[in-house]
């Protein structure tokens, strides 16, 4: 077995890269130093280390132009979307540096006969195995959050953006934190296993699939390991027959292919009621035919190739697999030819159970369309998956539409007559089998840290 791996550009399909892979006594020996930084990180002030987050935000937007031609030199995203990116990590550092002190500052309590103290203490190292996606991002928003609390991080990033990988440590170091508080490991699956199990390893944050998720979840329960496990979906979002369809028709698609339509929480299914299906699929056929995929250089371009062949290859086979099964395909659906792993905007309809496109995550640029008879049958297509992280309603009755995200909705976040990202103040995270625990808002600070009552009895 090789001990080396190369990063491929996916547009031109050249090769960028060659690494060493970290053997298990080169991780373990990175385990060791990121525990040694922990007995002292841990020391540190809530300022202290507020500020070397606010020095890290910082340096993202300065060095952002540089950070997102890497993004589309490993994976493929435009250039544009590369600095939506950075922004978004330095907006999450600086959150957390604001944040950080009152989110993790003692309480007191009520005590009979004396008094009680909460306290919220670091543990030790956490460990985060992240994708490719987003590759600053994913890495940002458990490690921040972390570093915070006064833990140290290690990551294993996914091997096609290991040139990302270590651009982050090389970030958080130039931002003041200690030497290894921030650790990168070049190391594969079977590595990665012993890491999960090292006796220095107090926690284990996971961004996957379902099946990562499982196997990951095991290992550390096994040994006792509380985990976090933000994996996949197959997000539907509602157009009700009183919603803008023209409005729903253009975020839907936007919701449907940022990122070449990679991203967890991307709008996946369409569930339309029966009186506004065939305007809401003219509309949205309008709108993902207008759609430039290419160099993801150019400054046209909408869309770049998909992150590697076997990802878009994957995509394909679940459009052929669902069509066989019955759906229609009308538009896209074919691999075009020439260098780069491409796929082409997709429309599919006729959408059902049994077909890869109702049951399955499609994490490419392909919608799938659903018709339903009303609201409730709606609902129940939408909460009919295995998976639950977002989901969205486009209707001209808010208070309605709030109280179906509210009470029915069987997800972690919804979004009404829009499309958001994450959001730095507000918690991310699903339910079923999209994982568990959350992520900003505050709430990632509070994962890995122990939970600590002091009573004070009085004398």
């Amino acid at each position: 077995m090789s001990n080396t791996h190369k990063t491929i550009n996916p547009a031109t399909e050249e090769v960028l890269e060659t690494y060493t892979m970290m053997s298990r006594q080169e991780a373990e020996g990175i385990i060791e130093q990121t525990h040694h930084a922990f007995l002292n990180w841990r020391k540190t002030g809530f300022e202290e280390r507020a500020n070397i987050l606010r020095k890290t935000a910082a340096l993202i937007r300065e060095r952002q132009d540089d950070y997102a031609a890497l993004m589309t030199r490993e994976m493929g995203k435009t250039l544009a979307e590369g600095k939506q990116e950075c922004e978004l990590c330095a907006a999450i550092c600086e959150y957390t540096a604001e944040q950080g002190p009152t989110e993790l500052a003692d309480e007191t309590r009520e005590l009979a006969g004396g008094r009680a103290v909460v306290s919220y203490q670091p543990q030790g190292v956490i460990y985060g195995i992240q994708p490719w996606n987003f590759p600053l991002y994913q890495v940002i928003r458990y490690s921040a959050a972390n570093l915070m609390a006064g833990n140290t991080v290690l990551l294993k990033h996914a091997n096609n953006v290991w040139g990302m990988a270590l651009e982050v440590e090389k970030l958080y170091r130039d931002a003041g934190m200690p030497e290894h508080a921030f650790r990168t490991l070049l190391i594969d699956h079977e590595v990665s296993d012993a890491v999960i199990e090292h006796k220095l390893v107090r926690g284990v944050t996971l961004t996957g699939s379902p099946n990562a998720g499982r196997t990951v979840a095991q290992r550390a329960a096994k040994v006792l390991k509380k985990t976090v496990l933000e994996l996949g979906s197959n997000d539907a979002y509602l157009v009700l027959a009183d919603a803008d369809i023209k409005k729903a028709a253009k975020i839907c698609v936007q919701g449907r292919t940022y990122n070449v339509g990679q991203t967890c929480v991307a709008a996946k299914r369409f569930i339309i009621e029966e009186p506004v299906y065939e305007e809401f699929r003219d509309a949205c056929l309008a709108e993902m035919e207008r759609l430039s995929f290419g160099d993801p250089t150019n400054s046209d371009t909408k869309m770049g190739p998909m992150a590697r062949e076997d990802l878009r290859d994957g995509l394909h086979e679940q459009v052929r697999k669902s069509i066989e099964a019955g759906a229609t395909c009308s538009l896209g659906g074919e691999i075009p030819e020439g260098k780069g792993y491409f796929y082409p905007p997709t429309v599919l309809e006729n959408v059902a159970p049994g077909q890869p496109a109702y049951d399955d995550e499609l994490f490419g640029p392909v919608a799938a369309l659903i018709k339903v008879k009303d609201v409730a049958e709606a609902m129940r297509v939408a909460n009919d998956s295995i998976y639950g992280l977002g989901g969205g309603i486009f209707s001209a009755d808010e208070d309605e539409a709030l109280r179906l995200a509210r009470d029915e909705f069987d997800t972690g976040m919804v979004n009404i007559n829009g499309y958001n990202l994450a959001k730095p103040n507000l918690p991310f995270g699903g339910v079923k089998q999209s994982g568990y625990g959350r992520e900003h808002g505050g709430f990632g600070m509070h994962e890995f840290v122990n939970v600590k009552s002091v009573m004070v009895s009085e004398s």
